[in-house]
């Protein structure tokens, strides 16, 4: 079954984290992605630039409305994802126990309901 990791955690910028604290990040979750992958469940990692990039989109109340940032205003922000291939939700939680981001943030795990593989939807 097919779960996403969403990490959520505080944003920082490279003068507030370091350049060793940025560098141990990276090697982390580095060597996070390469457990993942040496083990045969990673589908797809994305590390997501910072949430002042975002452009938030909704017509939700009739009118088309494009905002500048992300819609929640959250101390923590989505940071980045992993999708992953497992037998059950239990293994998905023993993966998402091991992102290094759970040290300062919160790991979301989401079933898949749908995936699109080569333009066709995919149930589960």
């Amino acid at each position: 079954m097919r779960y996403t990791l969403l990490l959520h955690y505080p944003e920082m910028s490279l003068d507030e984290l370091g350049e060793e604290g940025m560098a141990a990040g990276q090697e982390a979750f580095r060597s996070y992605a390469a457990a993942l992958h040496a083990a045969g469940v990673l589908i797809a990692g994305e590390v997501l630039q910072p949430s002042s990039l975002t452009t938030t989109v909704t017509a939700a109340s009739g009118t088309l409305q494009v905002q500048d940032g992300p819609f929640a205003s959250t101390k923590e922000q989505l940071g980045g994802t992993f999708v992953i291939d497992v037998p059950d939700l239990d293994a998905a939680l023993a993966w998402a126990e091991k992102a290094p981001s759970v040290q300062w943030g919160t790991v979301e795990v989401r079933p898949t309901a749908t995936h699109v593989v080569d333009g066709q939807w995919v149930e589960g």
